[in-house]
């Protein structure tokens, strides 16, 4: 008998729900924390870039694994044990100032971040577009944008005296609530088999129409992590360690990302999801030059509004673009894609890193960033827009 299915603002609001707790509370709460951590005496500016590094390893791991399980069965039992994985790992990095630790730690739970990060939002898009109701499933990134608010909270409250390791007790601990309940609401979509592109799914995923859209997201991967991860420690190096925009400039980030979502997905229907792309790697662009062209008090806080209001619109979009070209590739599609955007992700703070190795300044690395958007710009213009409309 089937499960009595939820509503799909509750089915949204689940998903969102869990990208908050392993993309906020998992993957980028460490941008906040890094400056601090590195201020503790626990990490220096090396070591901060190899845990990184090692979370984006995680990451790719992660979307690998989803390109492989993909069928609501298998989505049944990954994704409680993904968070499962989250919720643990948070809680060990609570208990740990040692740093080959650290490195198993973060790179266990950047696999739950990209097992999460690829599979709730696939199964959310297949099952409201099984109700003709797929524009909403950009809504699940709110999520992130919540997370990164959160985060930038968590990262340092003010009533809490916290040092090195014990900084990650609040995220920890605020995760395995919200984990249970998305999760328990999660278990309960069900999918008809012809919703599922069982028999499907070992068609090409890269075509004449796909390429130029993977070629794009490729760019986009390396273009916005460098700030996303380096931006409150630039803030540090440029302006002085005590300076406000140090964590107000993860603040300004992540409460430009809160409406963000809501935006993009509004954008895609009303423009179509490949011209609003277009308009947001054109943003995304100017944000990193912003920062790299700017004076440091003006440049970092218009890095971090416009990077903020637009990094997650490319992801909502490119996933319902790339389902639109290839309808029956749904979930296998999102996770090559995902996969794809954790490769560029890890190249990215490694370059970093070996431009700190030859004696390069942190803040110059952004110029990599910069060009990697500008390539996805390029290669937008080479993307069709679809036939039909699957918003």
């Amino acid at each position: 008998m089937q499960k009595r299915q939820p509503a799909p603002s509750t089915a949204v609001g689940a998903a969102a729900c869990l990208l908050l707790v392993v993309h906020g509370l998992g993957r980028f709460i460490y941008t906040p924390l890094l400056p601090l951590l590195v201020g503790d005496g626990q990490l220096s500016m090396v070591q901060a870039a190899d845990l990184a590094s090692w979370n984006y390893v995680g990451y790719l791991l992660g979307a690998l694994v989803a390109i492989r399980w993909h069928n609501p069965q298998q989505l049944r039992i990954a994704i409680p044990a993904a968070l499962t994985l989250h919720c643990l790992t948070l809680l060990c990095l609570t208990q740990s100032n040692q740093f080959n630790s650290l490195l198993g730690l973060r790179l266990a739970n950047g696999l739950s971040n990209g097992m999460i990060f690829v599979m709730v939002p696939s199964l959310l898009m297949e099952w409201l577009a099984a109700r003709q109701r797929i524009a909403l499933s950009g809504l699940a990134y709110l999520g992130v944008g919540g997370g990164l608010v959160i985060s930038g909270l968590l990262a340092n409250p003010p009533i809490l005296d916290l040092h090195a390791a014990q900084r990650w007790w609040p995220a920890a601990l605020l995760s395995l609530p919200l984990a249970i309940w998305g999760a328990w609401v999660l278990s309960s979509l069900e999918l008809a088999p012809e919703h599922q592109h069982t028999k499907t799914a070992r068609r090409a995923l890269l075509d004449r129409h796909s390429r130029p859209l993977f070629l794009a997201y490729a760019g986009a991967g390396l273009g916005y992590i460098l700030p996303m991860t380096f931006l409150p420690m630039i803030a540090s190096l440029q302006l002085g360690n005590q300076h406000p925009m140090v964590s107000q400039s993860w603040l300004i980030l992540a409460c430009a990302t809160l409406p963000s979502a809501w935006v993009w997905n509004k954008l895609g229907q009303r423009m179509g999801d490949r011209n609003a792309l277009i308009a947001n790697y054109a943003i995304q662009s100017a944000s990193v030059f912003a920062a790299l062209l700017l004076p440091s008090g003006i440049g970092l806080p218009l890095c971090a509004l416009l990077m903020g209001s637009s990094f997650l619109g490319a992801v909502l979009l490119t996933q319902r673009l790339g389902r639109a070209l290839q309808p029956n590739q749904g979930p296998r599609l999102s996770a090559a894609l995902i996969a794809l955007y954790g490769l560029t992700q890890l190249l990215a703070p490694w370059m970093a890193r070996l431009w700190l190795d030859q004696g390069g300044q942190l803040p110059d690395s952004l110029w990599l960033g910069a060009g990697a958007l500008v390539w996805s710009l390029i290669w937008m213009f080479k993307v069709r827009e679809p036939a039909q409309s699957t918003n």
